[in-house]
C-alpha cells in the first residue's frame, strides 16, 4: 500500500477553511465523506481550494455528459498511470450509469490509442493535410 508523503487531514483537525471545503464538496457531491486525496491535499489549504474549484468547474455539466467526462478523466488517468485516479473515476462512472461493456470498451480504446501515438511518434509520421485544425475548413 502506498504511503502519503504528509498524513491526511482529518475533518476534525482541520482548519475552519479546510472544513469550508470538505463541506462543499461532500455537499456538490451529496456524499457523507472526503476521500483521501483531498485529505492530504488539505496539507497546502491553498492548492486544495484552488484544485477543488477546478474540479468543480470543469466536472460540471456542460457540453459534455458528466458520464464521458468521467469516462475522460478514467482515460487520460489509465494513460498517466494514476491507479488512485482510475478507481476514483471509474466509482464515480459507475454511479453515473457506466457499465462493464462500456468499461472494457473504454479501455479498448485508450490502450489502442495509445499503441498508435507511440507508433506515429516512433515513424514520425506528419499530420494529413485534412487532418490538420482538426479537419475544420479542410477538403
Amino acid at each position: 500500500m502506498t504511503k502519503p508523503v504528509l498524513p491526511p487531514v482529518e475533518y476534525e483537525a482541520a482548519s475552519d477553511a479546510v472544513r469550508a471545503v470538505y463541506d462543499d464538496i461532500m455537499a456538490t457531491r451529496g456524499s457523507d465523506w472526503i476521500n483521501d486525496f483531498w485529505k492530504v491535499l488539505a496539507n497546502d489549504p491553498v492548492t486544495l481550494e484552488r484544485t477543488w474549484a477546478s474540479i468543480k468547474q470543469v466536472m460540471a455539466p456542460g457540453a459534455l455528459d458528466p458520464l464521458v467526462k468521467e469516462m475522460l478523466y478514467i482515460a487520460v488517468s489509465v494513460t498517466n498511470g494514476c491507479s488512485y485516479c482510475i478507481n476514483s473515476h471509474t466509482a464515480a462512472a459507475r454511479a453515473k450509469g457506466l457499465t462493464d461493456a462500456q468499461l472494457a470498451e473504454l479501455v479498448a480504446v485508450v490502450g489502442m490509442a495509445n499503441e498508435t501515438n507511440a507508433l506515429v511518434t516512433a515513424w514520425q509520421v506528419p499530420v494529413d493535410a485534412r487532418f490538420e485544425g482538426g479537419g475544420r475548413g479542410k477538403g
